[in-house]
C-alpha cells in the first residue's frame, strides 16, 4: 500500500494549519496509521497531491471551487483531536488504511 499523505490547510498556511497538522498526528498515533504531514495555506492546496486534505469548514466553499483528486475533510475545530478521529476514521477504513 502506498504511503498516504495528509494536508492541513488555512488561510494563510502558517499557525491554525499546522496546530491542526499536530493533532492530525496525535490522532494518527493513537490510530497506529503512519502517514505524511504538511500544511500550507488555501490556494496552494488546489496544486498538492495529497490523498487526505483536513480544513475547517469556513474554507468549503473555496474548496469546492478547485478540481481535486484528495478527499477533503471539514472541521468545525482545527485542533480537536476528538473531531478529527472522528470525521478520518471512515475515510480511512474506506481507503483501506484501518480495518
Amino acid at each position: 500500500m502506498k504511503s498516504l499523505t495528509i494536508l492541513a490547510v488555512c488561510g494563510a498556511g502558517l499557525g491554525s494549519s499546522f496546530a491542526c497538522e499536530m493533532s492530525i498526528e496525535a490522532a494518527l498515533k493513537d490510530m497506529g496509521i503512519k502517514a505524511a504531514l504538511s500544511h500550507c495555506d488555501i490556494s496552494s492546496a488546489a496544486s498538492t497531491r495529497a490523498d487526505i486534505i483536513m480544513t475547517g469548514s469556513n474554507f468549503k466553499s473555496q474548496f469546492e471551487n478547485y478540481t481535486l483528486s484528495s478527499t477533503v475533510i471539514y472541521l468545525k475545530r482545527l485542533i480537536d483531536k476528538k473531531e478529527i478521529t472522528e470525521k478520518l476514521t471512515p475515510v480511512l477504513k474506506e481507503m483501506g488504511y484501518l480495518n
